[in-house]
């Protein structure tokens, strides 16, 4: 894998058939009908039951210097901001970096334990990767997810480097990766099979 800095990059874990996540999403079940419990335990059991085996890739994950992703991912209260949420992942979030959140609807910065910020941007994909870019220096901008979100910003060529982690079930619908993407040409950089995941790596050419 690519050492260079700076770049765009992207991680996204998938089903075979190319969903990212079941129908039916709800607080309840943030991973929708996911072929297990709603919470992602099918999809990224490679992350948590088979970690060791797969810690280039969870490391990875980890490396970039700040975040992207949509209000999706972060949480699924809707609308206006008429409760307190601080995404799915507790007082220390994993990403210890800004993360900056896609919505439409303004919200003060939240400090988080462990060195997350999420800032939340109201004026689209770019004016929030431009604020990640600054936030990341000369090191990488992680488009973290969901799938919507990632679709926008192939579509826009604003990926250099996509990391697919392809679990071997399908799931038949919900958000899809490159649902609405134009033709993409893809250099595969690298591919590791794994028990419970096959990994691949794609740099993005046009």
């Amino acid at each position: 894998m690519s050492a260079r800095a700076g770049r765009v990059v992207c991680d996204l874990t998938v089903s075979l058939d190319g969903y990212a996540a079941g129908p039916g999403q709800s607080e309840e079940r943030p991973f929708g009908d996911d072929g297990g419990d709603g919470w992602g335990a099918t999809l990224h059991g490679w992350m948590f039951e088979d970690a060791e085996e797969n810690r280039a890739e969870i490391d990875l994950l980890g490396s970039a210097r700040a975040f992207v992703m949509g209000r999706n991912m972060f949480g699924p209260v809707r609308g206006p901001w008429d409760r307190p949420w601080n995404g799915w992942w507790g007082d220390e979030p994993p990403f210890h970096a800004p993360v900056f959140v896609l919505t439409h609807h303004p919200r003060e910065p939240q400090p988080m334990a462990g060195g997350t910020t999420f800032h939340f941007v109201t004026d689209g994909i770019g004016a929030a990767l431009e604020r990640a870019r600054a936030a990341a220096g000369d090191g990488d901008v992680a488009v973290a997810g969901g799938a919507t979100t990632v679709n926008q910003y192939l579509a826009a060529g604003l990926v250099d480097e996509l990391r697919l982690h392809v679990v071997p079930l399908t799931l038949g619908a919900g958000p899809r990766l490159f649902d609405g993407v134009p033709r993409l040409r893809l250099a595969q950089v690298a591919s590791r099979p794994a028990r419970r995941v096959t990994h691949l790596t794609y740099e993005v050419l046009a």
